[in-house]
């Protein structure tokens, strides 16, 4: 089992303004397929300090291994969660995102204004996504099958990347 958190970064749904978080369900789905349980989630609003703390917090205090953000990556002015993100980050993981928006560009070209980044942090990974569910869908799919090796990388399971074949 991958122990995961979902951080949603929004102002409306941090103020309590949301009905839903959309997004985190379909977060939660996809990584069921991969052996993942969603045991911390948190909604904080747009700020770069508290999305940071809440990513602190679940890294190295919940002991989360796979950490998935939801929204807050754009171009807005208060679009901050990939420098929160840079900001607890002690390895850069830049295939991630660059996977994420070569899939995202195969159904929109806005793709390419993410700012996504994915990073570890002791024994987790985090990665950020959009904030629209279909956003999720299609750049948590595009990595989904990596983000299981890159955990079990991470917890030390792993001594040698190739696979038979290779």
């Amino acid at each position: 089992m991958i122990r995961v958190g979902v951080l949603t970064a929004s102002d409306r749904g941090a103020r309590g303004e949301r009905d839903e978080d959309r997004s985190a369900a379909v977060i939660r789905e996809l990584v069921s397929g991969i052996g993942g349980e969603v045991q911390s989630y948190v909604v904080v609003p747009d700020e770069q300090e508290a999305i940071a703390a809440a990513l602190r917090r679940m890294a190295d205090e919940e002991g989360m291994e796979l950490v998935l953000t939801t929204g807050g990556t754009g171009l807005g002015p208060r679009d901050v969660t990939p420098e929160a993100t840079m900001d607890v980050a002690q390895r850069l993981v830049p295939g991630i995102p660059e996977a994420m928006r070569r899939e995202g560009a195969a159904h929109t070209p806005r793709a390419m204004l993410t700012r996504a980044v994915a990073v570890a942090r002791g024994g987790c990974l985090i990665v950020n996504l959009p904030g629209s569910p279909r956003g999720v869908r299609e750049n948590l799919g595009a990595v989904l099958e990596a983000l299981g090796h890159a955990v079990e990388l991470l917890r030390g399971a792993v001594q040698d990347c190739a696979r038979p074949e290779d």
